[in-house]
């Protein structure tokens, strides 16, 4: 299931956009302000963004900055009425994957998104080789150059969330969800235990905690 992250604060060209995109495989979530837009970001993880540049706390350019900076690569595209060169220069410089001005045809976007969708399915084989690490999940064998690796049922399901997803920060909720099977009875210390685990057996990794809202698998650039 994608699920998108739709930001514009012309509430009918949201819920035109919104009908446009939404299918059984796709869900699109609405919101209009930056605040809101940082909220879900730290909730939840996005396929896609369509932000809108003008807003009324601030700008989806910024925004997309600043995700960029943290090492978010998750695809996204920007919509606005400002349609100089400049204007999109300066948008896919700022790490958008494509550029709409306004006006724009549904039909137009929906195929633009449905490139991006498909542009960054994650592939998911069995055995990856990353960052000086192997990883065969259908094995069950983990190693660090020649070195192997012995790794808990636990630290194999977070290790393959991480590596899945890869250069995008993953909240810890929906890790601890996904981990445990949404069980509500698991302390969320335990995540943290089983990161810090996780760490300890691969030695040095780009496993970065990202305060306030989860781990991510960094990708070099």
């Amino acid at each position: 299931m994608n699920q998108i992250l739709l930001l514009e604060d012309d509430e009918a060209l949201g819920r035109g956009v919104g009908m446009a995109l939404e299918t059984p495989d796709c869900t699109v979530v609405r919101c209009s302000t930056l605040r809101q837009a940082v909220e879900l970001l730290q909730e939840s993880v996005f396929q896609l963004l369509i932000l809108d540049i003008n807003l009324p706390d601030g700008s989806g350019l910024e925004l997309l900055r600043t995700l960029r900076k943290s090492g978010d690569c998750t695809p996204a595209i920007l919509l606005t009425a400002n349609d100089l060169e400049l204007d999109e220069v300066t948008g896919l410089e700022a790490g958008a994957d494509d550029y709409i001005t306004k006006p724009f045809s549904l039909a137009v976007l929906r195929a633009r998104v449905n490139a991006q969708l498909r542009r960054s399915a994650p592939s998911k084989p069995a055995r990856l080789e990353l960052d000086g690490f192997t990883f065969d999940f259908s094995r069950l064998e983990f190693a660090k150059g020649s070195v192997s690796i012995e790794l808990s049922k636990t630290e194999q399901r977070l290790l393959r969330l991480l590596v899945e997803n890869r250069g995008r920060t993953l909240p810890r909720g929906l890790l601890l969800e996904k981990m445990w099977d949404g069980s509500e009875f698991v302390d969320e210390n335990a995540l943290s235990v089983a990161v810090r685990r996780l760490r300890a057996k691969l030695g040095d990794c780009p496993i970065r905690t990202v305060y306030g809202v989860g781990y991510a698998w960094e990708v070099s650039r």
